[in-house]
């Protein structure tokens, strides 16, 4: 992975890149060690589930300052800050005595976890602008979306060196050396000229002045739910695969595979189309592909009596390709409403994500995953919701406010242009 562009250091793509693992590694990689947990501390599985409840509980909640916070004193702080109070958590996790004990390291660990990820999206628009933003934004969003198929994995290997300990052992180390190269490599890209007071008065009338922004609602929308329609079929893997596919644990890879591929290659393609065409242009191919995906979904159902291999998977890589191509452009516009807040702008919309996430796999996965059919009925309806707020952003910039604040219009004019 080399630098996007001339202006930023070759290492920030790295930098970013492993940032963006951590927050998946730590959901995942825990999976695989659930029953030797569950034995070493006399919970069942209930409890266990509380292992990602309060982790997920403390990262949203985090993940509203992360963003501001570094609009008021800088990007670097925030994540260098973040990572070592991170390793101390998973310090504190894999040296549990108590259930209660590793319950509060995970907390913590949630509450830092998301730091790198905020601020990294920040980091990315103060850094470059245009085609140099999107492709460096694609190549971080492509790590982010390998990760957690591969964690799982990751963390069922670790089971053989020191069982359960040896995964959080293992996140202590990796955020211990990210501290140490985001010391030595990582420049602030937020100068104190351009900062903004940390005042939690001031935060809530930031926040309430996105809502006033008539087209930050509608990216926020597209943005956060651009995954949830591909996310409900990752949350499902377990019925799909065992119950559906009448699959063994051997059978994932069936379904993880094409999601891997279609991200992958998103990515690359995201990152080749910034150059030659509009934005516009990148965020409808990708909905496109998003929603030709869900009519084969459809097809597939209503065609076999029951899931086929490999047709009923296929469908998964070219929605992968729709996520990967429309994230990253609707999240640099998303920033770019506020050039002095990117830091918040991205809190919110990492919060949103986040708690749409967790209601897919709460609420939508339980109650669909007991047929493909439904599983693709939803994902149509997730997918269509980000598709018509995308259209509603179009429709704003048509009719401008009365007092538009300050925007590079010829920007604004392209997205806007039919297409």
């Amino acid at each position: 992975m080399t630098s996007a562009a001339p202006s930023v250091p070759r290492s920030l793509p790295w930098l970013l890149a492993g940032l963006s693992m951590i927050g998946p590694f730590s959901i995942d990689a825990v999976f695989p060690a659930f029953p030797l947990i569950g034995g070493h501390f006399a919970v069942d599985d209930i409890a266990l589930q509380q292992l990602i409840s309060v982790y997920l509980l403390t990262y949203g909640a985090m993940s509203l300052f992360h963003g501001a916070i570094s609009d008021a004193i800088g990007r670097k702080p925030v994540i260098i800050a973040g990572m070592l109070v991170y390793a101390m958590a998973s310090a504190g996790a894999a040296l549990s005595t108590t259930f209660p004990m590793l319950l509060a390291s995970r907390a913590l660990q949630g509450a830092c976890a998301g730091a790198g990820l905020v601020v990294g999206r920040a980091i990315v628009r103060d850094s470059l602008q245009g085609a140099a933003a999107q492709q460096l934004m694609s190549r971080v969003m492509m790590i982010f979306g390998i990760a957690p198929v591969i964690a799982p994995m990751v963390g069922a290997q670790l089971l053989w060196l020191d069982g359960w300990h040896g995964i959080f052992w293992l996140l202590m180390a990796f955020t211990v050396l990210m501290a140490l190269a985001l010391m030595a490599l990582l420049r602030e890209t937020h100068p104190p000229a351009s900062r903004t007071p940390f005042v939690p008065r001031e935060l809530i009338a930031g926040y309430l002045a996105f809502g006033r922004d008539r087209p930050f609602v509608p990216l926020l929308i597209a943005s956060s739910v651009n995954f949830a329609g591909l996310f409900l079929f990752i949350a499902s893997a377990p019925r799909i695969v065992r119950e559906l596919l009448h699959l063994s644990a051997q059978g994932f890879p069936w379904l993880f595979l094409p999601v891997v591929a279609g991200l992958v290659f998103g990515a690359w393609l995201s990152g080749r189309l910034a150059v030659r065409h509009s934005v516009a242009f990148t965020v409808n191919l990708g909905y496109g592909c998003m929603l030709g995906a869900c009519a084969l979904h459809l097809l597939a159902a209503v065609g076999f009596e029951s899931p086929r291999l490999p047709w009923s998977m296929l469908p998964l890589a070219l929605q992968g390709v729709g996520v990967q191509l429309a994230f990253p452009t609707l999240t640099l516009l998303l920033l770019d409403r506020f050039p002095q807040r990117r830091g918040g702008a991205s809190s919110v919309q990492a919060f949103t994500s986040l708690m749409l996430n967790a209601g897919v796999a709460g609420v939508l996965s339980p109650l669909l995953s007991g047929g493909m059919l439904a599983l693709a009925a939803g994902s149509l309806v997730l997918t269509g919701t980000g598709w018509f707020a995308w259209r509603w952003y179009q429709r704003t910039l048509r009719v401008p406010p009365a007092a538009p604040p300050p925007r590079d219009v010829a920007l604004q004019a392209q997205i806007a242009e039919p297409r």
